[in-house]
Parts: C-alpha cells; structure tokens; sequence
C-alpha cells in the first residue's frame, strides 16, 4: 500500500474460498472495482494451514469459483475414491486460488488484492487496513458494501492453541505434524471426532500402520454424507436420486429416531460405529471404501473430552488411560467450520457471507454475489438468501434441510437465479435435465415429486417436537418481494 486512501464498490475481506467465488460472482455479473485484504500472502484462506495430505470432501468439479475449472472434471479409476469425481488436494486447490487471483482477477483491472493486510474495522464512515509487513495503515471509502467473507471462517489445528493442558514432555503434534516424524513412535493417538480426525487415521493406515497401532479418542460420533450420491456430472442422477432417498425418509419418518434409520437404511447418512447412535453432524462426506478402512480402528475411547496429557496418563472427562513418552499424540481438535448466530445477509453497508443451500459454500457464495449484483432491494436479497448455519448436532440434520428447500422453492419461481443456477459449474445439479431418460433419475424425480410437501410438513413437525438443535427454525417456503 502507497496511498494513505483507497476507494472502491466492495471491499472483500477474506481471499479464501468464500471471498474468491464471490468476487469471481461479482466481476462477471457486474462492473464493480473490488478490493480484497487478507492477512495471508496468497488467496486460499485455511488452504493454506491445511495439513498436506488433506483432499476436498466433495467432488472438484463443483468446488472453487464460477469462472475457472479446478481439475480435469476426471473420474478416478482406482483407490478409495474409483467410481467417482475426482477430489483435489489442498496444495493443488491453493495452487488454483493463486492462479485464478493472478491470472483473472488482478489483469481484469477491477480487482486489487492487499496480501499480508489486516481489516482493523470501521473508522467513522470508511474503514481502515494495516500492512503486517510494514505497519502502514490506509484508510478505505467503500461506494457500496463491506463484504464479510471471514465469518465463516475454518479453524484449523495447525493454528491455534489446544485446549487442554500438556505436560513439556509429552509428545503432542498437530495433525500436520505427522508429515514431519523424523523417528517412529510406540503408538499413535488421534485426539478428536471429526472428519480431520478420520483423514490422520485413513493417511496411517494408507502409509502402513497396522490399525492397533492406533488410538483414537472420539468424544462423540457424527453422521456422515455417503459421496456416492454427492456426485455431479455425468453421475448426476446418483445425486438426485440421493435428494430424492433424504425427502421420502422425511416424508414417511414417525419420530426422530425413525428418520436417521430411515436415511441410514437409504445410505444417504453413514456411520462409523453402527453401535453407536451419533450425536454430531457437520456435513463431512466419506465414501464407504473409507468407511471401511476406519471401522478397523478398534481402540477407541469415549470418556469425553482430553483435558490433560502427561508422559504416563491421559486424563479425560470421564475418567483415565495410560500413555509413554513415545506415544505420539495428534491433535484433531480443531472446530473447523464455525456455525455463529446468523445474521441478515445483506445489510445496507455490508454483506456476510453466510450458507443457504446445504453443504455447498461455494455454490452459496457465489449465488449471494450475483443476487447483489442484479438487485437493489435487501428485503429481496434477504428474501432470496435467507442464512443457513452450519450444522452441528445430529438434529440440525432437519433445520438445515428446511432452510435449504425454502430456498430452492423460492428460487424456482425467479427465471434469472435458475438460467444462473444452469449455468453455474458450482451448482452439483447442474446439467440434471439432460439426463431425463436416465431410469434412475426418472425414478428419481417421481419420488421427489410423491414426497416433497409432506417432507416439509413432517419436517416441520418434527423440528417443533425437538427444540433443542442449534439452527434456527424457518418453517414454510419464503415469499419473494417483487
């Protein structure tokens, strides 16, 4: 930064992933001068913390921004993944993010990006930002919106402080740390529930662990997305018949417990431990190959949560278990995706880029973008983009269903948002009309047409009956200002 003031249309915090395909959204769909500060060197957000055999959840070709494919769009062929999209690593995805920033956003001549740049907030009516490198501060003018591309922003082991006491000479990494053993160890504890915990457990048993060479610490279980039916493309009517298995489990449910059973008997939510009723879901997607892969972990403990490592014991909630000073103990532990209250996405000087659709972000944010674009009205906005936190409890499994189809049915009676949906290579079900003489997407669409109201209602029903989840309530389809 040169000049004591910059003015711009948007200033975009964040260049992760959110504030990517948002900008990417807003510089195809507009002719607005953005400007994007982050205080990483390079777009990528925690990408760039990521341990390093870390892979997308989903498929490639749905991920990153509109514009720019990532990846070859390739089916693999072999491994855990074979008979499905193929699944970018994390360098290869900061590998992209850098490229879409250097070579579209910055030479459009509308996109500034200020790397190493903290926001410090809202100074009277501009806004300020600091260089960490140089400690200048500049003042900001935004013409139209502050957007908050941070308030969803992933925590990831590598950059925070554990949460429980350890003593100096116990052996305790974070889950990066296991590229980087320079002598074996007597044993290996992954410490934490969710899915960076099970992607350690899969990376050591990929490299030639023996399964009770590992300890796995799981305070709780989580219900996961089976990516068989998460799939776009040409195995798009996999994908929709998943839709279509999730809505007849909710139409037909008589209780909580029925649902999950339900879904669980379809294979659209899966499972570790079948003994163990989950009480966690956060939309992690595991294919059944892993699945398997993880079951034969035997040594798990559930006495709730570490609070101290010692060389000789480890102390939990509920009780005790030995260690040695060679046990390596990683730490998983992070809360990766944050699930804060929502507030209104677009507010008269500032968007916060929340989710709507369930599990997509990338799909979300760039949508959110081009409704700013195309509309002057927040109430419509809001209307069209009502926030979906991310789920955390198993029961959040429902709220976030509801939000999401109140969306959908709002944005199938607005003819621009579904040529932009058709046309968005983040939207999974893109394409899904071509494949209409599939007999599985046939079947599909039948049985989605059968039990779409009733999944509504008996959703409703069952939100009402169980209160205590932590996505807030939106009970019927949301009416669009015109």
């Amino acid at each position: 930064m040169t000049d004591n003031l910059i003015e711009t249309d948007y200033l975009v915090v964040g260049a992760g992933a959110a504030g990517m395909a948002f900008t990417d959204s807003l510089l195809t769909d507009s002719d607005a001068d953005i400007v994007i500060v982050d205080r990483r060197h390079r777009p990528g957000g925690h990408w760039n913390d990521a341990y390093p055999f870390v892979r997308l959840h989903q498929p490639s070709a749905y991920y990153g921004v509109n514009s720019v494919t990532l990846g070859e769009d390739r089916i693999d062929t072999f491994g855990i993944n074979a008979g499905m999209y193929e699944r970018a690593t994390g360098p290869e995805i900061v590998a992209y993010f850098d490229r879409v920033m250097n070579d579209r956003f910055v030479p459009s001549g509308r996109v500034r990006f200020l790397a190493m740049t903290d926001y410090l907030g809202r100074h009277g009516a501009d806004h300020r930002v600091e260089s960490i490198v140089t400690g200048e501060q500049c003042t900001v003018k935004i013409r139209k919106k502050l957007v908050d591309a941070t308030f969803l922003e992933a925590s990831v082991p590598s950059r925070r402080r554990p949460s429980f006491q350890v003593d100096p000479d116990a052996r305790l990494i974070p889950v990066n740390g296991l590229t980087e053993l320079s002598d074996a160890a007597s044993g290996y504890t992954i410490i934490g529930a969710g899915k960076t915990a099970m992607d350690a457990c899969s990376w050591l048993l990929d490299i030639g662990l023996p399964a009770d060479a590992i300890r796995w610490i799981r305070p709780r279980d989580s219900w996961l997305l089976n990516r068989k039916y998460q799939q776009p493309l040409s195995l798009v009517p996999w994908l929709i018949e998943g839709v279509s298995l999730q809505q007849a489990a909710a139409a037909e449910a008589d209780s909580l417990q029925d649902l999950f059973r339900r879904l669980e008997d379809s294979s659209q939510l899966l499972r570790i431990d079948p003994s163990v009723e989950p009480t966690m879901y956060r939309c992690a997607t595991i294919s059944t190959a892993e699945l398997d892969a993880l079951r034969a972990i035997e040594n798990v403990v559930r006495l709730g949560h570490v609070t101290h490592i010692g060389t000789s014991q480890i102390t939990l909630d509920e009780g005790s278990i030995k260690t040695d000073p060679r046990q390596v103990h990683v730490d998983c532990t992070a809360t990766g995706l944050p699930a804060p209250p929502p507030r209104p996405m677009f507010e008269p000087d500032r968007i916060t880029v929340q989710c709507m659709r369930m599990c997509q972000p990338m799909f979300n944010t760039a949508l959110i973008a081009y409704v700013e674009a195309t509309r002057d009205n927040d109430d419509t906005k809001n209307a069209l983009c009502p926030p979906n936190p991310y789920p955390s409890t198993a029961t959040d499994w429902i709220t976030v269903q509801l939000i999401a189809q109140a969306a959908e049915a709002s944005w199938l009676s607005v003819p621009d948002i579904e040529e932009w949906k058709a046309r968005s290579r983040l939207n999974a079900a893109r394409g899904m009309h071509d494949y209409g003489a599939d007999p599985r997407m046939q079947s599909a669409i039948t049985r989605l047409l059968e039990n779409m109201g009733e999944s509504m209602t008996n959703l409703t029903r069952l939100a009402k009956a169980h209160p205590h989840h932590s996505s807030p309530f939106v009970p019927s389809p949301i009416a669009v200002p015109s």
